[in-house]
């Protein structure tokens, strides 16, 4: 318990390192004054010596310099140009993009025309074309473009990779995936179910459970055996192209079957720890494992590995909190530690370390990759086809030819 409490304390609370004098901290800048934002970044910058958090913009001028005095942060840009505003600040070198997934497209295109990197927030784009041209433009401008997929930089769900690989196991016959919400934080009109900005609960809690699915099985899906969207319905709203929850089956390549849920307000029940669905589970020839709490292992996270032999079952539970735990390297060159990461750092304080040693052109300890990402958003459009309730819309938003 003593661990448990100050782990999560120093997760949400980080002693502020003193910046780099060896390598030049880099600056972020940040559209729109999101809910997202202190987690994913703000939070782990304190932590990181090449960070600062240097501006923000937000179309409420007011909202801005609020945020911007609650969290410290230097510059702040209102108004309705606000946001081109930060990108023509040139001190800013990356945008930090957690805005609403119908506007990914048009902000991380003008972001990387401006010459900024940029760091997105999942699901990358409206569709997997859209993926495509962001991918095109930062490649082109020689710029450093990524999903932001935290979980996938944490050595928890690595070390479950780590044991599916090894073949322990043996060959993968199933998985299962699910991460619901209980109903109540995420309201009717919330902009997760506007369905011209990208909402829904494929684009939201299903971009996590398809992506776990193709990283842990290193496979995308061949065909959506089933999709089934519970219709976003209330006094006030019912938008009949916005699923509130989706069931799902996926088959995947060498007879390995998948099955998914993600709810955003599921009811509630009597026991409230079963209002929410954290995990996944993978079963084997030779055994399962299931991981509780992929999203976010920081805060508690159990690794229940199961093997059989014989008409023996043998269990064991792991808990990996950094990267000497699991036994797995970094990776990451230049002088850095092979014991990359502290048991307090959130997937997001990962996640950043490894942003940042790509953009200072180090090696980071893993990546999420183009096709990576493109092969997710064409998942979520498979899903939402056999949904019967299509894609996301495009863009309206027409990118400058390459």
């Amino acid at each position: 318990m003593s661990s448990f409490v100050r782990r999560n304390y120093r997760a949400l609370s980080p002693q502020i390192v003193p910046k780099s004098s060896k390598s030049q901290p880099i600056k972020f800048g940040i559209l729109g004054a999101a809910n997202i934002a202190p987690n994913a970044l703000i939070i782990p910058a304190k932590s990181h010596p090449e960070v600062v958090v240097h501006a923000v913009a937000a179309r409420d001028l007011k909202k801005a310099k609020t945020f911007a005095k609650k969290h410290g942060i230097p510059k702040v840009y209102g108004g309705n140009t606000s946001y081109q505003q930060l990108l023509d600040d040139p001190e800013v070198e990356v945008v930090y993009n957690p805005l609403p997934n119908g506007l990914h497209f048009e902000w991380t295109m003008k972001a990387l025309y401006a010459g900024k990197h940029v760091l997105c927030e999942k699901p990358l784009a409206n569709t997997a074309e859209e993926g495509r041209l962001m991918f095109d433009l930062a490649e082109k401008k020689g710029l450093v473009l990524l999903e932001a997929f935290h979980y996938r930089f944490h050595p928890s769900i690595q070390r479950v990779k780590a044991i599916l690989d090894s073949g322990e196991l043996g060959k993968i016959k199933s998985i299962d995936a699910q991460m619901s919400l209980p109903a109540g934080p995420v309201k009717d009109d919330n902009i997760r179910f506007k369905y011209d900005l990208g909402g829904g609960a494929v684009m939201d809690v299903g971009c996590y459970t398809i992506d776990c699915i193709r990283y842990l099985t290193s496979s995308n899906p061949t065909s959506v055996v089933s999709a089934t969207p519970v219709p976003l319905k209330s006094a006030n709203i019912q938008e009949t192209k916005v699923d509130r929850a989706i069931n799902a089956t996926l088959a995947l390549p060498n007879d390995i079957m998948a099955t998914l849920e993600g709810d955003l307000a599921m009811p509630w029940r009597f026991l409230p720890f079963k209002s929410i669905k954290l995990w996944v589970e993978v079963k084997c020839e030779g055994g399962d494992v299931t991981l509780m709490n992929f999203v976010l292992p920081t805060f508690w996270h159990s690794i229940k590995v199961s093997t059989k032999a014989g008409s023996t079952t043998k269990t064991r539970t792991e808990k990996v909190y950094k990267f000497a735990d699991a036994h797995i390297e970094s990776g990451a060159g230049d002088s850095k530690t092979l014991d990359l990461g502290q048991d307090w750092w959130l997937t997001y304080r990962y996640q950043l370390e490894a942003f940042v040693d790509k953009v200072k052109g180090r090696t980071p300890q893993t990546w999420i990759t183009r096709e990576d990402s493109i092969a997710n958003m064409e998942a979520i459009e498979m899903v939402y086809e056999k949904a019967g309730i299509g894609s996301r819309p495009k863009s309206t938003y027409e990118p400058l030819a390459l």
